[in-house]
């Protein structure tokens, strides 16, 4: 059984936390959102995204590296720090070829949806437009490196989680890319199977699953309409991400959105009252 070994102060709120906690595990146990991309429960912290920044007695550090201690005073929600976030959000979507209304993954994208969730409604960068490959060589899944944020979410999966070595990181700065460890460099060439964990970790729409390969709600694309995709009626804080969520609580929150959208006869007899 684990135990509280004390709090610390998030935006004015005590937050308890569990020996081994990092700010961020501790605040998204009590509840509290902070925004995080990068980050994944079944993966060791990793601190690359930096969107999960938080001011820790007057620093800015990430929250998914931070241990928890006792008596710290962190700052998640003031303006400073939202407009820190804002800033690294637009340095993403400038930094790659990020098109929302054309893509798959539109409304069921973690970056996207942290990206409303932090008010961040227009690039302030110049646009980059890099020259990034398309990968369509495997049976099962579409490897589109335009929408690649570096998250290295795949690359830690396959080697934690999965015990291969499918995805990996070449160059620096902006020469940097997702590459593919096969003899021929394509994913179609490598160990990636269909129920790898390293094949459902992508936040953003880089790694999609071609059709007809499965019924869940995940790999249909765009028969899920606009409207009821997982972020499209609720905030990324309340809905949480759409990694974590297995096929069956993915297609019962669709559901009931649908069934939401729809008022009852009573309901509008109500409201006419």
């Amino acid at each position: 059984m684990t135990t509280t070994e004390g709090s610390f102060r998030l935006d004015g709120e005590q937050i308890p936390f569990q020996a081994g906690q990092t700010i961020l595990d501790a605040a998204m146990a009590a509840g509290v959102y902070i925004p995080h991309l990068c980050h994944h429960p079944a993966l060791a912290p990793h601190g690359s995204c930096r969107v999960c920044l938080v001011r820790v007695n007057g620093r800015e550090l990430a929250s998914c590296i931070t241990p928890a201690s006792a008596g710290l005073e962190v700052e998640s929600e003031t303006e400073a720090v939202r407009a820190l976030r804002v800033a690294v959000l637009q340095m993403l979507f400038v930094e790659g070829n990020h098109v929302c209304p054309a893509c798959e993954r539109s409304g069921a994208c973690q970056l996207q949806a942290v990206a409303y969730y932090c008010g961040m409604l227009e690039p302030r960068f110049k646009q980059c437009f890099p020259e990034r490959e398309l990968d369509a060589s495997h049976p099962h899944f579409v490897l589109d490196r335009n929408r690649c944020i570096l998250c290295e979410r795949c690359v830690r999966a396959s080697r934690t989680l999965d015990q291969k070595r499918v995805f990996a990181i070449a160059g620096r700065g902006l020469d940097s890319r997702l590459i593919v460890d096969s003899p021929s460099g394509q994913l179609g060439d490598s160990w990636l199977e269909r129920g790898d964990r390293a094949a459902h970790s992508c936040p953003v729409g880089a790694i999609l699953p071609r059709p007809g390969t499965g019924d869940a709600p995940e790999r249909q694309g765009y028969r899920v309409p606009i409207g009821e995709r997982l972020y499209d009626r609720e905030p990324i804080s309340r809905v949480g991400d759409a990694v974590r969520l297995g096929a069956e609580e993915y297609s019962a929150r669709v559901t009931s959105r649908r069934v939401a959208r729809a008022p009852s006869l009573s309901a509008n007899a109500e409201e006419d009252a």
